[in-house]
């Protein structure tokens, strides 16, 4: 009997503390969200000031009286020091931003790095393609942008409310007075833009994901010549991804438009109502008896009344983008594994494995081949009772998410397998048809990118073997024979026979003629016992 080890044991997801990427990102951004705040409350009442004295000048100077160069120096130096600071304020915003999204993408990084390998090859490519891309971006854009626009929106008004009562309170009223109504549309409309947003950041991990999947098996695709039918699917899911992007911007635009609808309303009241007291039509309290430069300065403050809003409801698409990608952050990253299929029938099992010889475990799917496998190799961590496994020896594994490194493929079949020469890297991939792949030109100087990325899953079980049959070590193969046409298929059961005679050879598979040429054979057909036949 061989000596099996204790199994590794992987962290628990479930005993990490949730990721919560709001509450991270919140944390991130309060120094930069300080001092963003700070610059847009002085460049609001540097405008004002401004606002103040360029209608003091215009007023006089429309009526004829003589105006201080002070007064025009000043509100030249207040508005040249509100662009600057208008000027500072976005780069601290877009510095923030950057600030929050690299801390963001760094933390999102270190969850995975803790993922166990498992569950991280589980996850979706798309989707965590999109998460590191564009999630902490579209965060950092809700807790800077969007939170200074909120704070603005409240302070903004005020402070113009507060310059207008210098002049005339019931101006002041009479904006203030809108304001619950222009509320009451944000929430409305809120809604809606949330809904547009939670179904375009689907349609986009939708669109991603399939992208991905269909980039990893373009050979597959282009070697059954179905290019056109994929393109046809990529372009549907196009398409959706274009609508739902169409119907949030919509949205955006008639929430903007209603802002704007306010605004003029106010003030062609304002202007009115202003008119008529200085034409002496109608006498308005607070409207009538006025100095044409204070109707000038009430007019000149109501946009600045309103501008807060109005940039307000152009950040309020980012926060329904914010919120949604901050779900799907704490969604991908809190990940669950699967829970597996209970197999008790397993962890009764006491199997002796021989030191050489062919081993083939087969069975319907979902009864157990794989988890013995794992189970065989010390990569689960439940054990089998009196098992003999190889845990804690060198094996060979051999399936479709082997490890392929970026490099040649000859570097590829060498890749842990020790110094090889040519002849023999080249006989090992001639065995089972590498160097006639018309997929793979050059033969051992093809190129492979990264992770194997331009390989079907069929090349790379034929990498895998051929590799196990350079390294000289225990093998276990699952499913080595899927996914290869009838040739290669031999091809590849020929080199397991051939490794079976000087070690062992342990292969989960469906495959009837691997099987049935097999010195031992563990049939997992039934839920309630297992058969071993020599």
């Amino acid at each position: 009997m061989r000596k099996r080890s204790a199994p590794p044991q992987y962290p628990d997801p479930a005993s990490r503390g949730a990721f919560q990427a709001l509450t991270a990102a919140r944390r991130l951004a309060k120094p930069g969200l300080r001092g963003f705040l700070v610059l847009q409350l002085v460049r609001t009442a540097l405008r004002l000031g401004f606002a103040a004295t360029a209608a003091m000048a215009v007023g006089r100077l429309v009526m004829g009286g003589s105006v201080d160069p002070e007064l025009l120096a000043a509100a030249m130096v207040l508005l040249a020091v509100s662009c600057l600071a208008g000027l500072a304020a976005d780069r601290v915003q877009a510095s923030a931003e950057n600030a929050v999204s690299t801390g963001l993408r760094e933390l999102a990084g270190k969850r995975l790095d803790e993922m166990p390998a498992k569950l991280l090859q589980s996850l979706p490519v798309g989707s965590v393609i999109v998460s590191m891309q564009r999630h902490p971006e579209q965060v950092a854009a809700l807790v800077i942008g969007h939170r200074a626009a909120t704070v603005m929106m409240a302070a903004g008004p005020l402070l113009a409310a507060l310059s207008l009562c210098f002049v005339s309170w019931q101006a002041a009223l009479l904006l203030v007075g809108l304001t619950p109504v222009m509320v009451l549309f944000f929430a409305l409309v809120g809604n809606a833009i949330r809904r547009r947003a939670d179904a375009q950041e689907r349609a986009f991990g939708r669109l991603a994901g399939q992208f991905a999947d269909r980039i990893r098996t373009l050979p597959t695709i282009l070697a059954n010549h179905a290019m056109v039918g994929e393109a046809a699917k990529l372009a549907r899911r196009l398409e959706d991804y274009a609508g739902s992007t169409i119907g949030l911007l919509r949205i955006a635009f008639v929430n903007a438009g209603i802002i704007d609808f306010f605004a003029s309303l106010s003030i062609a009241l304002l202007a009115v109502f202003l008119g008529l007291g200085h034409l002496k039509l109608a006498t308005i309290p607070g409207f009538s008896n006025l100095e044409l430069w204070q109707s000038l300065f009430i007019l000149m403050i109501a946009p600045e009344y309103f501008a807060p809003f109005r940039r307000f409801s152009e950040q309020y698409h980012a926060k329904a983008e914010g919120l949604a990608a901050a779900a799907a952050l704490d969604r991908l990253l809190d990940a669950k594994p699967v829970a597996a299929k209970a197999l008790p029938v397993l962890d009764r099992l006491a199997l002796s494995l021989p030191a050489q010889g062919l081993v083939a475990i087969v069975g319907p799917s979902g009864s157990g081949k794989s988890t013995l496998l794992r189970r065989l190799a010390g990569l689960e961590q439940r054990g089998m009772s009196g098992a003999d496994g190889l845990a804690g020896e060198e094996i060979a594994w051999v399936s479709t998410d082997s490890f392929v490194p970026e490099g040649t493929l000859a570097e590829a079949i060498a890749w842990n397998a020790g110094a090889m020469t040519r002849d023999r890297l080249e006989d090992a991939a001639g065995a089972i048809g590498l160097l006639d792949d018309a997929l793979l030109p050059g033969g051992l100087d093809a190129r492979l990118d990264k992770g194997g990325a331009n390989l079907s899953g069929g090349q790379r079980l034929r990498i895998a073997v051929a590799r196990a049959a350079l390294a000289g070590r225990a093998v276990l193969a699952d499913e080595p024979t899927a996914k290869l046409d009838r040739e290669t298929a031999e091809a590849v059961r020929r080199t397991l026979l051939a490794m079976s005679r000087s070690r062992l050879v342990v292969v989960a598979t469906h495959d009837r003629d691997l099987s049935a040429a097999a010195d031992l054979t563990v049939d997992l057909t039934h839920d309630d016992a297992i058969e071993v036949a020599a």
